[in-house]
């Protein structure tokens, strides 16, 4: 019996969506100009994931960094901007996160566990009325 291709109208588009994502991921480093082995050494975005968890009550940054030691984690926040820096001999991370509201970086507090780091921020204070007298 021959196969009718009415009975599944998306068959050949997924066949084609999937040959192009197989082509596209086989050729990235050429495509692009990406030396993802010189890259992943680096740690800049091959293996580095960051999170962001907004409440009422505070601002959570969640971010991997393998194979890094707790010593070698530096953070600096401005209220607006979280920056992660942290180096090994073989890996380099430079993260700077843009926080999605302006926190209270003076109520930061950092924990770090299998190669996973966790910021916890309280929201800034709204700005208050000016009353005029």
């Amino acid at each position: 019996m021959r196969r009718d291709d009415r009975d599944e109208p998306f068959d050949d588009l997924f066949r084609e969506i999937e040959r192009m994502m197989n082509e596209m991921m086989n050729s990235a480093d050429r495509d692009v100009g990406f030396d993802s082995a010189t890259n992943a050494e680096n740690g800049f975005g091959m293996d580095t994931h960051v999170d962001i968890h907004e409440t009422d009550e505070e601002v959570r940054v969640i971010a991997d960094l393998p194979g890094v030691e707790k010593e070698q984690i530096e953070l600096e926040c401005d209220g607006e901007m979280l920056t992660i820096s942290a180096g090994t001999e073989h890996r380099q991370y430079d993260e700077r996160v843009s926080l999605p509201t302006r926190v209270n970086e003076h109520t930061a507090s950092a924990t770090y566990n299998n190669g996973v780091l966790e910021v916890v921020f309280e929201p800034a204070e709204q700005s208050s009325d000016i009353s005029l007298e």
